[in-house]
């Protein structure tokens, strides 16, 4: 008897709180920019909020130098679709032959940032882009997060600066 009654209150608390645990896991998600890609051979410019970088076209405050690499773009797109797959709680979500979007999402709330990168035909860099899709500021973290991927393709051999 006592059996079943806690077997029918820890299915009626799964039953009360999946659904919470569900909403829980990314309130904070947002949605997607429409600006997102490559426009012009460009990415998208930053909001004016502080919560964003961008190699292409930045005021100094949202400014990043875009990565130079060695090698060829193949070998270039390859590494850094490897580095991509190691950053925690990051997955890429789109994929062409010149540009890759990912989305990183914060361990503690799960505010999504959207990542991109570009690589031009015309000149051996990576030109990128990291914007907190939701808040005013990102204490640094997208800025960071980009600083960490040129370094891990500089380790691999790849980035020049």
């Amino acid at each position: 008897m006592l059996r079943s009654i806690l077997m029918i209150c820890l299915t009626l608390c799964l039953w009360t709180i999946a659904p919470l645990a569900s909403w829980a896991a990314s309130p904070f998600a947002g949605t997607a920019p429409t600006n997102l890609g490559v426009q012009a051979e460009h990415l998208a410019p930053c909001p004016s909020t502080p919560n964003c970088v961008v190699s292409q076209g930045g005021d100094r405050e949202h400014q990043i130098a875009p990565i130079v690499y060695q090698g060829d773009r193949p070998q270039a797109y390859q590494a850094l679709v490897q580095v991509l797959g190691v950053v925690p709680r990051t997955e890429i979500i789109k994929q062409t032959d010149d540009y890759i979007r990912a989305e990183s999402r914060s361990r503690i709330f799960g505010f999504v940032d959207d990542v991109e990168f570009y690589f031009p035909a015309t000149e051996p860099v990576i030109q990128m882009r990291s914007a907190s899709r939701l808040g005013e500021s990102d204490l640094g973290v997208n800025r960071r997060r980009l600083e960490q991927i040129r370094l891990a393709l500089k380790d691999l051999g790849i980035a020049q600066n």
